[in-house]
């Protein structure tokens, strides 16, 4: 009898990675490793599952009715991590003693959130986390927004904005207004404002924050404020006269611009937003939010911010931390519509035919040969049609073919085919590697006619 066969497919939000899109991946995931590692960071691993209540209540409602959760097979109460940064936080508490203060850790690897998805956001994807922990210091501060900047720069990115704002000084303005106690609720709302607009924050603050009128229109007002980061501060300054928390807030954030700006970060590429609120609940200073000019609907690529009692919930040493992760999916997302993802589905450029299965041992050779020498390489294992196998080199999209036969060997050389071009010439082997080399830096000739 025979047995049905299973409908292949993928749950929502969860998704396959082809090659092509799997190696743009990986790249992106060097870039960031890359950068970090030119800071200091050092990278760290933990658990998919944790315990739920190690979760629970971390990042507000919304990321609770999120949580992936199940009892496991011990009776265990556990959930799918939604976020790299409060595993880190009980990373840090569980092994502090382990490490050197203030600790600087980079992660990359997948969270689960079950959101509702939409255009380059999934409920499976990866974050690459990037934190300093064990200071409160401005300065660990300004170095998030400096490895921001240096991070979109060397993915290739010319046309982007860091969107800073400090939860102190909306924190100074709550206490002015008597709405500190209820600051969550009005954060989220705040959080929403590019999303619903100002009529639906200011009927979310009544609803869930119980804002007055009145209240809501500060607040709003103060979501509006714009113009250069000097102006802003200097409004800000007149608004929140006296308040202890406020004047923090904007002490720290006018810090920030005057050492990014005498680190060499271009003004273009820094602004101050006090509209942004970043939902989570743990953010407690300094918060980013990275955008790109040509593609703005895509959302934040990069965001995080200081949150200084997050690990105090594990420990109580105190444990201010600070950070960032790049949304690999989104930015995935914007780049294939900038034409900036290769269609090829292959690291190794060149492809060795394999003509005359009498000759398979010089194949494998040559193959081994060229790797020694740097060259990604891959040998084709049958000896198919040479058009069935330059067929499979285009589709996978390979940049050179090596083809020799009972000639060729005869004679000591190989044909290198530019599949790019369309191009042919008869090489030695002893000048193979050069050759190869040399047309993978270069652009491709056209082919003539």
């Amino acid at each position: 009898m025979n047995r049905p066969l299973i409908i292949p497919r993928t749950l929502k939000g969860f998704r396959d990675h082809l090659p092509a899109p799997a190696m743009a991946r990986e790249a992106l995931l060097e870039t960031a490793r890359r950068v970090y590692r030119s800071y200091g960071f050092s990278p760290i691993d933990t658990p998919a599952l944790e315990y739920t209540e190690v979760l629970l209540g971390k990042g507000g409602d919304e990321s609770d009715k999120q949580l992936f959760r199940f009892t496991d097979q011990g009776g265990r109460d556990v959930a799918l991590r939604f976020d790299l940064t409060v595993p880190f936080a009980r990373f840090a508490a569980q092994h502090i003693n382990d490490l050197a203060v203030p600790f600087k850790r980079y992660h990359l690897a997948p969270v689960w959130r079950g959101e509702n998805t939409h255009r380059g956001r999934y409920r499976e994807f990866i974050q690459c986390d990037f934190d300093t922990i064990g200071t409160d210091s401005n300065a660990a501060d300004i170095e998030t927004l400096l490895v921001i900047h240096d991070l979109v720069s060397a993915i290739g990115f010319e046309r982007f904005r860091i969107q800073v704002n400090n939860r102190l000084v909306l924190n100074g303005l709550l206490e002015i207004l008597g709405l500190i106690d209820r600051s969550s609720a009005v954060l989220r709302a705040l959080d929403k404002l590019h999303k619903i607009g100002a009529e639906g924050v200011a009927a979310e603050l009544a609803e869930r924050a119980g804002a007055s009128p009145e209240q809501s229109d500060r607040v709003l007002e103060f979501a509006r404020l714009t113009g250069s980061p000097e102006s802003v501060l200097t409004t800000l300054e007149g608004w929140l006269k006296g308040n202890a928390t406020g004047e923090l807030g904007i002490a720290r954030l006018r810090e920030l611009f005057t050492v990014a700006q005498h680190a060499g970060i271009p003004a273009e590429r820094l602004a101050l937003d006090v509209s942004i609120a970043r939902g989570l609940d743990y953010y407690t200073g300094t918060i980013y939010e990275t955008f790109l000019l040509d593609d703005p609907k895509i959302g934040s690529i990069c965001s995080g911010g200081r949150y200084d009692n997050l690990a105090e919930l594990f420990t109580s040493q105190k444990l201010p931390g600070v950070g960032a992760s790049l949304g690999l999916d989104r930015l995935l997302a914007a780049m294939e519509s900038f034409g900036m993802i290769s269609a090829s589905a292959t690291p190794a450029p060149v492809l060795v035919v394999h003509f005359d299965s009498q000759h398979m041992p010089e194949y494998i050779r040559i193959g081994r040969t060229l790797r020694a020498a740097g060259i990604a390489t891959e040998v084709f294992p049958d000896a198919k049609g040479v058009g069935k196998q330059l067929k499979y080199a285009d589709r996978k999209g390979f940049a050179l073919a090596l083809i020799a036969g009972e000639t060729e060997f005869a004679q000591g050389v190989w044909q290198l085919k530019d599949l790019r071009a369309g191009t042919q010439t008869t090489l030695p082997e002893a000048d193979l590697a050069q050759a190869i080399h040399a047309a993978l830096q270069q652009a491709p000739a056209k082919p003539a006619g």
